[in-house]
């Protein structure tokens, strides 16, 4: 705690606040997103809809514009659906109970215990992959979660929760796994913890993995056309098969059906109400193409 003190991201902006809306919006975006990339999003994301209310009223459409370049596009989605499921449910009152909180969309088991214990200072442990990886060469002494058994790593987190103050406690492992128990260069004579760590006794003992298999190019994955298509109805309010079609390079050309009706299933995009062949984001007919940020490029 000590180094937490010295050492913590105290200012980052979700960590000024305890509004259970605000810290769920910053727990969404970080979810696979780096946190210098989430910032200028999460503080525009606020200004415009300050409350869960708002959110509940804001059009799907211009919530998908203003997520533009967070990648990920159902997360967006899956907050407006939880906003309304709050607003039709509870009163507009996110709730402070884990299981009340995981049965809202888009919320899982980790974003459940995040938002339990940083907004209403719940005594519960949380696990994300810094604290696991942490938590698992320090107890565990192997060299991250993967190698850990789930069942004994969740208990050794667990075991580790202070009777009181377990908001700082996660946000402690959190950082300092972050900081300085890092996945590939932990700095272990910065490390409040060295001399307790099982991991570092046992002399860092290496995982034991298999040979990479080849990754696919991010530009070859069904998820980069669907992206591309859903980038180019932030720009224009509808297009038509034929000039999504042109926007896919080589073979996603060729999968385009297959891509749209995946959208579509998802809600990231509709059909247009004008022209049964052209597509829009969903309900982007209501709001006539308005964009509060810059779109970006193809």
């Amino acid at each position: 705690m000590a180094w937490y003190r010295d050492h913590g991201r105290h200012s980052l902006p979700w960590r000024l606040t305890r509004d259970p809306y605000a810290v769920l919006v910053s727990e969404i975006m970080l979810q696979q997103t780096q946190v210098d990339r989430v910032v200028p999003y999460y503080l525009r994301w606020l200004e415009r809809w300050p409350t869960v209310e708002a959110l509940a009223r804001a059009n799907p459409a211009e919530l998908l514009r203003e997520w533009g370049g967070l990648g990920y596009n159902r997360r967006a989605l899956n907050l407006h659906r939880m906003a309304v499921t709050v607003c039709e449910s509870s009163g507009a009152r996110i709730p402070d109970d884990v299981t009340l909180l995981k049965a809202l969309p888009g919320v899982g088991p980790y974003t459940a215990t995040a938002v339990a214990s940083f907004a209403f200072g719940n005594t519960v442990a949380v696990a994300d992959t810094n604290i696991s990886r942490l938590v698992a060469r320090l107890r565990l002494g192997v060299p991250g979660q993967k190698q850990a058994a789930p069942r004994e790593l969740a208990a050794s987190i667990a075991a580790l929760l202070p009777a009181s103050g377990a908001r700082d406690h996660n946000l402690a492992l959190m950082d300092l796994g972050a900081m300085v128990c890092t996945a590939r260069r932990p700095q272990c004579d910065a490390c409040p913890l060295a001399q307790a760590c099982a991991w570092r006794m046992a002399g860092f003992p290496a995982a034991v993995t298999a040979a990479p298999l080849p990754r696919e190019r991010f530009e070859q994955t069904a998820r980069f056309a669907r992206g591309r298509i859903v980038d180019a109805l932030r720009i224009r309010p509808q297009l038509e098969d034929a000039q999504l079609r042109s926007l896919l390079p080589g073979r996603h050309a060729e999968r385009l059906d297959e891509y749209l009706a995946g959208l579509e299933h998802d809600g990231l995009i509709e059909r247009s109400a004008d022209a049964p062949r052209a597509w829009t984001l969903p309900g982007a007919h209501r709001d006539h193409g308005r964009s509060s940020i810059a779109s970006p490029k193809l």
